[in-house]
């Protein structure tokens, strides 16, 4: 029984290239009690290994939480498959509003504590106790409201390149880090204000609203689908977009363009730019935003240290990154001291 992948990267790439069918790049969450994770686990990636499905998925004993790739002409076997699933039976699937067939080039689902790293250890936490969801129309009057606080749940790289108008964007590395910062924040507000939260696919803000409605919050909202769906609503309803810039979102595409604003800069030279790349240096790979410019000149790198590093032989820079783990500090997203327009804590 085949619970694992026998491709690589590069050879799926390949097969996809070969194929020339049409995929659709997608996501979805559930927060559920599920009893028994790494079964289920296995059940998912046999069933979806047979369909071609492509992604990065998690799962635990609080739900599920998926990015995926699938092959169109599977999509109805796929769908129908997850309404064989009581508790995901009719879920929200967030489609890409820009595609690429090669969004996910691995099968990847894996059993996590959790399907959203919060740092709480409160038995007395119902994630299933959340807040009210709002779609784009009722969240565009939400935010006009003076009542109303909004709230970006997502981490610093992600709100740099884009984020609602006037919302708060913590300036924070992780979502755990953000919960404490808000509470702080808003305790004096529990009751009189509005709590709208906002996210990429309404995961991050689901949990988020759920925990602040326990910690006593009267008045808690959430975007139904986050800022893919809201983007989808708004080009469908013809409503007013109150979002500038990209979303950032966790596949080789880094990034999708929902109004024509650059709200960032390339943290190279300081010119607009919203672009996120990783350093060509495998063994920094930091995730930075670097303009075509400086691309070209830093030989896509993040320093003249890493580009000279590229310029070794391949078992010579193997040797260097010998024995050495990839630590957080790696993955700073754009606060490393190499870049002069770092995004700083």
């Amino acid at each position: 029984m085949q619970l694992y992948n026998k491709l690589s990267a590069k050879e799926r790439a390949t097969l996809i290239d070969e194929a020339g069918d049409e995929r659709f790049t997608l996501s979805f969450y559930q927060y559920a009690h599920i009893g028994n994770p790494e079964l289920f686990r296995n059940h998912l990636f046999i069933a979806w290994d047979d369909m071609d499905v492509l992604g990065r998925i998690y799962v635990a004993k609080e739900g599920i939480n998926a990015q995926l790739s699938v092959p169109a002409t599977n999509f109805n076997t796929f769908k129908s498959f997850l309404d064989g699933i009581p508790f995901l039976k009719d879920v929200r699937l967030n489609i890409a509003i820009e595609q690429d067939n090669k969004s996910f080039l691995k099968l990847k689902v894996k059993v996590r504590n959790k399907i959203v790293a919060d740092g709480l250890n409160d038995a007395t936490f119902d994630v299933t106790n959340k807040g009210v969801h709002v779609d784009a129309k009722t969240f565009n009057s939400l935010i006009e409201d003076q009542d109303t606080v909004l709230v970006d749940m997502r981490n610093h790289y992600e709100s740099e390149i884009g984020h609602f108008k006037n919302a708060v964007t913590p300036d924070v590395d992780t979502f755990r880090d953000s919960l404490d910062i808000i509470e702080d924040d808003l305790k004096n507000h529990k009751e009189d204000k509005k709590l709208v939260m906002y996210c990429t696919g309404g995961i991050r803000c689901e949990k988020a609203s759920a925990y602040f409605k326990h910690k006593g919050f009267k008045n808690v909202f959430q975007l139904e689908g986050g800022i893919i769906e809201y983007a989808r609503q708004i080009e469908q309803q013809k409503l007013e977009n109150k979002f500038m810039g990209k979303n950032f979102v966790f596949d080789h595409r880094r990034g999708e363009r929902i109004s024509e604003d650059i709200i960032s800069n390339c943290h190279q030279c300081g010119n607009p730019c919203d672009t996120h790349v990783n350093c060509a240096n495998e063994a920094c790979h930091l995730l930075f935003i670097q303009c075509e410019s400086c691309a070209s000149q830093m030989e896509n790198c993040c320093s003249q240290e890493c580009v000279e590093i590229t310029h070794l032989p391949y078992e010579e820079q193997k040797k260097l990154r010998s024995g050495k783990g990839n630590s957080n500090k790696i993955f700073k997203k754009g606060r490393s001291e190499k870049l002069k327009f770092q995004n700083k804590a």
